[in-house]
Protein backbone atom coordinates (compact mmCIF):
# COMPACT_ATOMS: atom_id res chain seq x y z
CA UNK A 1 0.00 0.00 0.00
CA UNK A 2 1.49 3.59 -0.56
CA UNK A 3 1.80 5.88 2.63
CA UNK A 4 -0.39 8.46 2.79
CA UNK A 5 2.32 11.83 2.20
CA UNK A 6 2.96 10.03 -1.19
CA UNK A 7 -0.88 9.69 -1.96
CA UNK A 8 -1.19 13.70 -0.83
CA UNK A 9 1.85 14.23 -2.77
CA UNK A 10 0.07 12.87 -5.78
CA UNK A 11 -2.50 14.37 -5.48
CA UNK A 12 -1.66 18.08 -4.93
CA UNK A 13 1.17 16.82 -8.08
CA UNK A 14 -2.29 16.17 -10.34
CA UNK A 15 -3.56 19.58 -9.34
CA UNK A 16 -1.01 21.36 -11.25
CA UNK A 17 -1.16 19.50 -14.77
CA UNK A 18 -2.88 21.36 -17.27
CA UNK A 19 -5.92 18.56 -17.49
CA UNK A 20 -6.72 18.39 -13.90
CA UNK A 21 -10.26 19.93 -14.92
CA UNK A 22 -10.75 16.91 -17.39
CA UNK A 23 -9.42 14.21 -14.31
CA UNK A 24 -11.98 16.15 -11.98
CA UNK A 25 -15.16 15.73 -14.03
CA UNK A 26 -14.17 12.16 -13.92
CA UNK A 27 -13.87 11.63 -10.13
CA UNK A 28 -17.10 13.97 -9.94
CA UNK A 29 -19.08 11.33 -12.61
CA UNK A 30 -18.20 8.73 -10.37
CA UNK A 31 -20.53 9.59 -7.57
CA UNK A 32 -18.63 8.84 -4.80
CA UNK A 33 -16.96 5.03 -5.72
CA UNK A 34 -13.94 3.88 -3.80
CA UNK A 35 -12.66 1.79 -6.66
CA UNK A 36 -12.81 2.94 -9.84
CA UNK A 37 -12.03 0.96 -12.96
CA UNK A 38 -9.83 2.28 -15.25
CA UNK A 39 -10.54 2.54 -19.23
CA UNK A 40 -8.81 3.41 -22.42
CA UNK A 41 -10.54 3.59 -25.31
CA UNK A 42 -13.52 5.53 -27.47
CA UNK A 43 -16.43 5.43 -28.59
CA UNK A 44 -18.35 7.65 -31.54
CA UNK A 45 -22.40 7.65 -32.10
CA UNK A 46 -23.73 6.99 -35.35
CA UNK A 47 -26.75 7.83 -36.79
CA UNK A 48 -28.02 4.32 -38.27
CA UNK A 49 -30.11 5.28 -41.06
CA UNK A 50 -26.74 7.30 -42.23
CA UNK A 51 -24.12 5.84 -40.45
CA UNK A 52 -22.93 9.63 -40.20
CA UNK A 53 -20.66 10.04 -36.72
CA UNK A 54 -22.82 12.55 -34.93
CA UNK A 55 -20.22 12.57 -31.70
CA UNK A 56 -17.07 11.04 -30.58
CA UNK A 57 -15.57 10.76 -26.91
CA UNK A 58 -12.83 8.79 -25.32
CA UNK A 59 -10.46 8.01 -22.44
CA UNK A 60 -8.48 11.34 -24.05
CA UNK A 61 -11.89 13.49 -22.77
CA UNK A 62 -11.34 12.67 -19.20
CA UNK A 63 -7.46 13.15 -18.65
CA UNK A 64 -6.13 10.12 -20.40
CA UNK A 65 -8.61 7.41 -18.62
CA UNK A 66 -11.89 6.80 -18.41
CA UNK A 67 -13.10 6.11 -14.93
CA UNK A 68 -16.43 3.91 -14.41
CA UNK A 69 -17.47 2.98 -10.85
CA UNK A 70 -16.68 -0.98 -10.31
CA UNK A 71 -19.97 -2.08 -8.91
CA UNK A 72 -19.42 -4.19 -6.23
CA UNK A 73 -22.27 -5.39 -4.17
CA UNK A 74 -20.22 -5.18 -0.82
CA UNK A 75 -20.06 -2.68 1.53
CA UNK A 76 -16.62 -2.99 2.80
CA UNK A 77 -15.03 -2.80 -0.87
CA UNK A 78 -17.72 0.53 -2.25
CA UNK A 79 -20.50 1.62 0.19
CA UNK A 80 -21.03 3.59 -2.76
CA UNK A 81 -21.61 0.99 -5.23
CA UNK A 82 -23.14 -1.37 -2.40
CA UNK A 83 -25.77 1.29 -1.82
CA UNK A 84 -26.87 0.74 -5.64
CA UNK A 85 -26.60 -2.83 -5.53
CA UNK A 86 -29.09 -2.43 -2.51
CA UNK A 87 -31.38 -0.12 -3.90
CA UNK A 88 -31.84 -2.87 -7.26
CA UNK A 89 -32.23 -5.51 -4.62
CA UNK A 90 -35.15 -3.58 -2.65
CA UNK A 91 -36.53 -3.21 -5.56
CA UNK A 92 -36.56 -6.39 -7.31
CA UNK A 93 -37.88 -8.10 -3.80
CA UNK A 94 -40.62 -5.52 -3.65
CA UNK A 95 -41.86 -5.83 -7.25
CA UNK A 96 -42.37 -9.47 -6.49
CA UNK A 97 -44.32 -8.92 -3.19
CA UNK A 98 -46.19 -5.97 -4.82
CA UNK A 99 -45.94 -5.73 -8.25
CA UNK A 100 -44.45 -3.50 -10.76
CA UNK A 101 -41.14 -3.37 -12.68
CA UNK A 102 -43.17 -6.26 -14.96
CA UNK A 103 -44.70 -7.98 -12.22
CA UNK A 104 -48.50 -7.99 -11.85
CA UNK A 105 -49.72 -6.05 -9.12
CA UNK A 106 -52.06 -8.66 -8.13
CA UNK A 107 -49.42 -11.02 -6.50
CA UNK A 108 -50.05 -8.85 -3.77
CA UNK A 109 -52.62 -10.94 -3.24
CA UNK A 110 -51.08 -13.80 -3.74
CA UNK A 111 -50.10 -16.71 -0.59
CA UNK A 112 -46.54 -15.55 0.63
CA UNK A 113 -44.37 -16.05 3.64
CA UNK A 114 -40.90 -14.53 4.65
CA UNK A 115 -38.95 -17.34 6.09
CA UNK A 116 -35.22 -17.64 7.63
CA UNK A 117 -33.53 -21.16 7.66
CA UNK A 118 -30.65 -21.31 10.30
CA UNK A 119 -27.49 -23.50 10.68
CA UNK A 120 -27.57 -26.16 12.97
CA UNK A 121 -25.00 -26.00 15.93
CA UNK A 122 -21.64 -27.27 16.17
CA UNK A 123 -20.80 -26.10 19.56
CA UNK A 124 -21.48 -24.38 22.15
CA UNK A 125 -20.81 -20.30 21.32
CA UNK A 126 -21.14 -17.14 23.17
CA UNK A 127 -24.46 -15.71 22.30
CA UNK A 128 -26.42 -11.93 23.01
CA UNK A 129 -30.11 -13.40 23.66
CA UNK A 130 -32.88 -10.51 24.25
CA UNK A 131 -36.38 -10.40 25.53
CA UNK A 132 -38.71 -7.75 26.14
CA UNK A 133 -35.53 -5.86 25.73
CA UNK A 134 -33.59 -6.80 28.27
CA UNK A 135 -29.98 -9.00 27.77
CA UNK A 136 -30.23 -12.23 29.24
CA UNK A 137 -27.45 -14.64 29.94
CA UNK A 138 -25.43 -15.91 27.74
CA UNK A 139 -25.68 -19.46 28.65
CA UNK A 140 -27.32 -19.78 32.30
CA UNK A 141 -26.60 -23.26 33.64
CA UNK A 142 -28.11 -24.58 37.34
CA UNK A 143 -25.26 -26.58 37.80
CA UNK A 144 -21.35 -26.26 37.29
CA UNK A 145 -20.13 -28.24 34.80
CA UNK A 146 -17.10 -28.84 32.41
CA UNK A 147 -16.51 -30.40 29.07
CA UNK A 148 -13.67 -32.68 28.86
CA UNK A 149 -11.00 -30.29 27.97
CA UNK A 150 -11.81 -28.91 31.32
CA UNK A 151 -13.93 -25.39 30.25
CA UNK A 152 -17.01 -24.35 32.04
CA UNK A 153 -19.97 -25.31 29.69
CA UNK A 154 -21.85 -22.16 30.95
CA UNK A 155 -21.63 -18.46 30.61
CA UNK A 156 -23.15 -16.02 33.11
CA UNK A 157 -22.42 -12.82 31.45
CA UNK A 158 -24.73 -10.49 29.55
CA UNK A 159 -22.62 -9.84 26.80
CA UNK A 160 -22.72 -6.38 24.99
CA UNK A 161 -23.27 -5.73 21.46
CA UNK A 162 -19.91 -4.73 20.96
CA UNK A 163 -18.26 -8.18 22.80
CA UNK A 164 -15.26 -9.60 20.56
CA UNK A 165 -16.86 -12.97 22.26
CA UNK A 166 -19.81 -13.64 20.81
CA UNK A 167 -19.70 -16.18 18.24
CA UNK A 168 -16.57 -17.99 19.57
CA UNK A 169 -16.71 -21.30 21.37
CA UNK A 170 -16.87 -21.86 24.62
CA UNK A 171 -14.26 -24.62 24.24
CA UNK A 172 -12.21 -24.44 20.86
CA UNK A 173 -11.30 -28.15 21.00
CA UNK A 174 -15.09 -29.52 21.54
CA UNK A 175 -16.16 -27.59 18.77
CA UNK A 176 -16.87 -29.15 15.11
CA UNK A 177 -14.92 -27.37 12.74
CA UNK A 178 -14.32 -29.77 10.27
CA UNK A 179 -18.81 -30.42 10.08
CA UNK A 180 -18.97 -26.30 10.26
CA UNK A 181 -16.98 -26.08 6.83
CA UNK A 182 -18.25 -29.16 5.27
CA UNK A 183 -21.95 -27.40 6.39
CA UNK A 184 -20.95 -24.36 4.62
CA UNK A 185 -19.76 -25.64 1.71
CA UNK A 186 -22.73 -27.92 1.07
CA UNK A 187 -25.57 -24.79 2.17
CA UNK A 188 -25.90 -24.30 -1.20
CA UNK A 189 -27.29 -27.62 -2.10
CA UNK A 190 -29.17 -27.98 1.05
CA UNK A 191 -31.05 -24.87 -0.31
CA UNK A 192 -31.93 -26.69 -3.58
CA UNK A 193 -32.59 -29.57 -1.54
CA UNK A 194 -35.25 -27.38 0.60
CA UNK A 195 -36.86 -26.38 -2.98
CA UNK A 196 -37.40 -29.24 -4.30
CA UNK A 197 -38.73 -31.21 -1.31
CA UNK A 198 -41.00 -27.77 -0.52
CA UNK A 199 -43.27 -28.44 -3.96
CA UNK A 200 -43.19 -31.96 -2.59
CA UNK A 201 -44.64 -31.13 0.72
CA UNK A 202 -47.21 -28.73 -0.72
CA UNK A 203 -48.43 -31.44 -3.26
CA UNK A 204 -48.57 -34.18 -0.17
CA UNK A 205 -50.85 -31.70 1.66
CA UNK A 206 -52.75 -30.62 -1.51
CA UNK A 207 -53.59 -34.55 -2.52
CA UNK A 208 -51.85 -34.13 -6.06
CA UNK A 209 -49.11 -35.85 -7.71
CA UNK A 210 -45.92 -33.55 -8.21
CA UNK A 211 -46.76 -33.61 -12.15
CA UNK A 212 -50.51 -32.60 -11.58
CA UNK A 213 -48.70 -29.85 -8.80
CA UNK A 214 -47.00 -28.37 -11.40
CA UNK A 215 -50.91 -27.67 -13.70
CA UNK A 216 -51.97 -25.97 -10.42
CA UNK A 217 -49.29 -23.76 -8.57
CA UNK A 218 -46.22 -22.22 -8.95
CA UNK A 219 -43.45 -21.63 -6.34
CA UNK A 220 -41.43 -18.57 -6.46
CA UNK A 221 -39.42 -17.32 -3.95
CA UNK A 222 -36.21 -14.57 -3.72
CA UNK A 223 -33.57 -15.33 -0.82
CA UNK A 224 -30.06 -14.13 0.60
CA UNK A 225 -27.61 -15.99 2.84
CA UNK A 226 -26.36 -13.67 5.62
CA UNK A 227 -23.39 -14.55 7.70
CA UNK A 228 -23.82 -14.93 11.39
CA UNK A 229 -21.23 -14.01 14.17
CA UNK A 230 -20.54 -17.45 14.30
CA UNK A 231 -19.03 -17.68 10.55
CA UNK A 232 -22.27 -19.32 9.11
CA UNK A 233 -24.76 -18.81 6.89
CA UNK A 234 -28.35 -18.47 7.00
CA UNK A 235 -30.58 -17.61 4.62
CA UNK A 236 -33.94 -15.13 4.62
CA UNK A 237 -36.29 -15.91 1.72
CA UNK A 238 -39.67 -14.87 0.62
CA UNK A 239 -41.55 -17.47 -0.77
CA UNK A 240 -44.88 -17.04 -2.80
CA UNK A 241 -47.54 -19.52 -4.46
CA UNK A 242 -48.66 -18.31 -7.85
CA UNK A 243 -50.72 -19.80 -10.62
CA UNK A 244 -49.89 -22.37 -12.89
CA UNK A 245 -48.67 -19.84 -15.76
CA UNK A 246 -46.41 -18.16 -12.80
CA UNK A 247 -47.51 -14.03 -11.24
CA UNK A 248 -49.89 -13.41 -14.00
CA UNK A 249 -52.38 -16.35 -12.71
CA UNK A 250 -54.30 -17.18 -9.31
CA UNK A 251 -53.77 -19.73 -7.00
CA UNK A 252 -56.28 -22.48 -6.68
CA UNK A 253 -58.14 -21.63 -3.19
CA UNK A 254 -56.62 -24.55 -1.67
CA UNK A 255 -53.15 -22.98 -1.78
CA UNK A 256 -53.19 -20.94 1.33
CA UNK A 257 -50.41 -18.68 3.30
CA UNK A 258 -51.17 -21.60 6.05
CA UNK A 259 -50.77 -24.34 4.28
CA UNK A 260 -47.46 -22.55 2.56
CA UNK A 261 -46.03 -21.91 6.12
CA UNK A 262 -46.55 -25.53 7.15
CA UNK A 263 -44.84 -26.98 3.93
CA UNK A 264 -41.73 -24.67 4.61
CA UNK A 265 -41.71 -25.91 8.17
CA UNK A 266 -41.55 -29.31 7.50
CA UNK A 267 -39.61 -29.31 4.43
CA UNK A 268 -36.75 -27.98 6.38
CA UNK A 269 -37.19 -30.86 8.86
CA UNK A 270 -36.69 -33.67 6.44
CA UNK A 271 -33.53 -32.15 3.97
CA UNK A 272 -30.44 -34.25 4.54
CA UNK A 273 -27.34 -34.56 2.73
CA UNK A 274 -24.09 -36.77 3.07
CA UNK A 275 -21.21 -34.99 3.12
CA UNK A 276 -18.26 -36.41 1.67
CA UNK A 277 -15.01 -37.48 3.32
CA UNK A 278 -12.22 -40.04 4.40
CA UNK A 279 -12.10 -41.37 7.80
CA UNK A 280 -9.99 -39.04 9.10
CA UNK A 281 -12.82 -36.17 8.94
CA UNK A 282 -16.05 -39.06 9.26
CA UNK A 283 -19.00 -38.84 7.25
CA UNK A 284 -21.79 -36.66 8.60
CA UNK A 285 -25.24 -36.13 7.73
CA UNK A 286 -25.73 -32.43 6.96
CA UNK A 287 -28.89 -30.28 7.37
CA UNK A 288 -30.74 -26.85 8.74
CA UNK A 289 -30.80 -25.54 12.17
CA UNK A 290 -34.05 -26.86 14.13
CA UNK A 291 -34.42 -22.51 14.37
CA UNK A 292 -36.85 -22.17 11.53
CA UNK A 293 -38.55 -18.66 11.36
CA UNK A 294 -42.00 -18.73 9.02
CA UNK A 295 -44.17 -15.95 9.33
CA UNK A 296 -47.13 -14.39 6.65
CA UNK A 297 -46.45 -11.17 4.96
CA UNK A 298 -49.21 -8.69 5.13
CA UNK A 299 -51.58 -8.41 2.57
CA UNK A 300 -51.97 -4.84 1.07
CA UNK A 301 -49.48 -3.32 3.52
CA UNK A 302 -51.67 -3.75 6.44
CA UNK A 303 -49.85 -6.01 9.41
CA UNK A 304 -47.00 -6.37 11.25
CA UNK A 305 -45.00 -7.83 8.46
CA UNK A 306 -45.31 -5.50 5.64
CA UNK A 307 -43.42 -5.94 1.83
CA UNK A 308 -41.85 -2.80 2.19
CA UNK A 309 -40.18 -3.60 5.48
CA UNK A 310 -39.26 -7.50 4.03
CA UNK A 311 -37.61 -6.05 0.92
CA UNK A 312 -35.79 -3.68 3.29
CA UNK A 313 -34.37 -6.13 5.30
CA UNK A 314 -33.27 -8.57 2.59
CA UNK A 315 -31.51 -5.69 0.76
CA UNK A 316 -30.11 -4.80 3.24
CA UNK A 317 -28.06 -7.81 3.69
CA UNK A 318 -27.06 -8.28 0.06
CA UNK A 319 -24.60 -6.07 0.76
CA UNK A 320 -23.05 -7.63 3.06
CA UNK A 321 -20.31 -10.81 3.15
CA UNK A 322 -17.91 -12.65 5.36
CA UNK A 323 -16.77 -9.46 6.95
CA UNK A 324 -19.67 -9.73 8.84
CA UNK A 325 -18.61 -11.88 11.15
CA UNK A 326 -15.04 -10.86 11.23
CA UNK A 327 -13.52 -12.65 8.09
CA UNK A 328 -11.52 -11.42 4.97
CA UNK A 329 -12.55 -9.52 1.37
CA UNK A 330 -10.00 -11.66 -0.99
CA UNK A 331 -8.98 -14.70 -1.21
CA UNK A 332 -6.11 -16.27 0.09
CA UNK A 333 -3.31 -17.93 -2.02
CA UNK A 334 -1.01 -19.14 -0.01
CA UNK A 335 -0.97 -21.04 3.76
CA UNK A 336 2.22 -18.67 4.72
CA UNK A 337 -0.89 -16.03 4.25
CA UNK A 338 -2.79 -17.54 7.41
CA UNK A 339 -0.24 -16.72 9.86
CA UNK A 340 -0.51 -13.24 9.03
CA UNK A 341 -4.31 -13.05 9.07
CA UNK A 342 -5.92 -10.02 11.17
CA UNK A 343 -9.00 -11.64 11.85
CA UNK A 344 -10.39 -13.26 15.57
CA UNK A 345 -9.31 -16.89 16.72
CA UNK A 346 -12.43 -18.50 15.89
CA UNK A 347 -12.64 -17.19 12.12
CA UNK A 348 -8.78 -18.21 11.77
CA UNK A 349 -9.35 -21.69 12.79
CA UNK A 350 -12.27 -21.80 10.31
CA UNK A 351 -10.10 -20.48 7.33
CA UNK A 352 -7.36 -23.18 8.57
CA UNK A 353 -9.85 -25.84 8.61
CA UNK A 354 -11.05 -25.31 4.71
CA UNK A 355 -7.27 -25.00 3.88
CA UNK A 356 -6.73 -28.41 5.22
CA UNK A 357 -9.64 -30.20 3.87
CA UNK A 358 -9.05 -28.22 0.81
CA UNK A 359 -5.60 -29.70 0.36
CA UNK A 360 -7.35 -33.38 0.76
CA UNK A 361 -8.54 -35.07 -3.10
CA UNK A 362 -11.91 -36.04 -1.17
CA UNK A 363 -12.94 -32.34 -1.07
CA UNK A 364 -11.61 -31.27 -3.90
CA UNK A 365 -14.84 -30.86 -5.60
CA UNK A 366 -16.20 -28.23 -2.88
CA UNK A 367 -13.06 -26.00 -3.78
CA UNK A 368 -12.51 -25.05 0.03
CA UNK A 369 -9.30 -23.42 -0.35
CA UNK A 370 -10.54 -21.28 -3.49
CA UNK A 371 -13.72 -20.20 -0.57
CA UNK A 372 -11.48 -20.09 2.58
CA UNK A 373 -12.17 -16.50 3.20
CA UNK A 374 -15.25 -16.89 2.98
CA UNK A 375 -15.26 -19.63 5.52
CA UNK A 376 -15.81 -22.44 3.02
CA UNK A 377 -19.27 -20.73 1.59
CA UNK A 378 -18.82 -20.28 -1.94
CA UNK A 379 -22.84 -20.22 -3.31
CA UNK A 380 -24.63 -17.06 -4.31
CA UNK A 381 -25.55 -14.54 -1.88
CA UNK A 382 -29.02 -13.59 -3.58
CA UNK A 383 -30.83 -15.85 -5.92
CA UNK A 384 -34.49 -16.10 -6.80
CA UNK A 385 -36.04 -18.70 -9.18
CA UNK A 386 -36.98 -17.30 -12.65
CA UNK A 387 -40.59 -15.94 -12.50
CA UNK A 388 -40.48 -14.14 -8.80
CA UNK A 389 -40.05 -10.84 -10.74
CA UNK A 390 -37.84 -8.57 -12.67
CA UNK A 391 -33.82 -9.67 -12.98
CA UNK A 392 -30.81 -7.22 -11.80
CA UNK A 393 -29.60 -7.09 -15.40
CA UNK A 394 -33.19 -5.70 -16.27
CA UNK A 395 -32.67 -3.13 -13.23
CA UNK A 396 -28.98 -2.34 -14.68
CA UNK A 397 -30.31 -2.05 -18.02
CA UNK A 398 -32.95 0.19 -17.57
CA UNK A 399 -30.57 2.71 -15.97
CA UNK A 400 -27.68 2.93 -18.51
CA UNK A 401 -30.94 3.69 -21.31
CA UNK A 402 -32.00 5.98 -19.47
CA UNK A 403 -28.59 7.89 -18.82
CA UNK A 404 -27.72 7.27 -22.37
CA UNK A 405 -30.99 9.61 -23.20
CA UNK A 406 -30.41 11.76 -21.04
CA UNK A 407 -26.83 12.58 -22.50
CA UNK A 408 -28.01 12.30 -26.11
CA UNK A 409 -30.57 15.02 -24.88
CA UNK A 410 -28.14 16.93 -23.61
CA UNK A 411 -26.30 16.39 -27.15
CA UNK A 412 -29.50 17.55 -28.82
CA UNK A 413 -29.76 14.37 -30.12
CA UNK A 414 -33.14 13.23 -29.10
CA UNK A 415 -35.57 11.25 -31.10
CA UNK A 416 -33.05 10.06 -33.66
CA UNK A 417 -32.10 6.10 -33.82
CA UNK A 418 -28.25 6.07 -32.49
CA UNK A 419 -26.11 3.48 -32.39
CA UNK A 420 -22.89 3.62 -30.04
CA UNK A 421 -19.99 1.70 -31.25
CA UNK A 422 -16.38 1.42 -29.39
CA UNK A 423 -13.45 0.17 -28.04
CA UNK A 424 -12.09 -0.33 -24.71
CA UNK A 425 -9.22 -1.49 -23.03
CA UNK A 426 -8.62 -2.39 -19.11
CA UNK A 427 -5.85 -0.45 -17.46
CA UNK A 428 -6.07 -0.39 -14.05
CA UNK A 429 -8.35 -0.27 -10.80
CA UNK A 430 -8.12 2.83 -7.88
CA UNK A 431 -7.13 6.28 -7.17
CA UNK A 432 -3.52 5.81 -6.15
CA UNK A 433 -1.09 6.26 -8.60
CA UNK A 434 0.40 2.44 -8.42
CA UNK A 435 -3.16 1.33 -9.89
CA UNK A 436 -3.69 3.73 -12.43
CA UNK A 437 -0.33 2.17 -13.92
CA UNK A 438 -1.19 -1.44 -13.91
CA UNK A 439 -1.56 -2.03 -17.71
CA UNK A 440 0.14 0.67 -19.05
CA UNK A 441 1.06 -1.54 -22.16
CA UNK A 442 -1.91 -2.17 -24.98
CA UNK A 443 -1.07 -5.63 -24.47
CA UNK A 444 -2.33 -6.22 -21.07
CA UNK A 445 -5.90 -6.22 -20.10
CA UNK A 446 -8.74 -7.37 -23.09
CA UNK A 447 -9.84 -5.07 -25.34
CA UNK A 448 -13.68 -4.67 -25.25
CA UNK A 449 -15.36 -3.77 -28.51
CA UNK A 450 -19.11 -3.11 -28.39
CA UNK A 451 -21.88 -1.94 -30.22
Amino acid sequence: MIPIRNDVTALLGRAAEPDFAAWYRNIVRLGGCTNPIHLVGGSDLLDLASGEVLWSYGSTTYGGRLLVACGNRRTSVCPTCARTYRADTYQLIRAGLVGGKSTPAAVEGHPRVFATLTAPGFGAVHGRRERDGRVRTCRPRRTVAHCPHGVQLGCAERHSADDRRLGEPLCARCYDYAGAVLWQASAGRLWHRFALELRREIARRAGLSRTALGDSVRVSYAKVAEYQRRGLVHFHAVVRLDGPEGPESVPPGWASTELLAGAVVESVSRVRLIAPGPDVVGRRVLRFGAQVDVRPIAEFGAGELTSAAVAGYIAKYATKGAEAAGAMDGRIHHARELVLLPVRRHVLRMVGTCWWLGGLPDFEPLGLRRWAHMLGYGGHFSTKSRRYSTTLTALRQARTEHRAEEQRAALGLGGRSIVTVGQWRYAGRGYSPAAALVAASVGEGGDHHGV
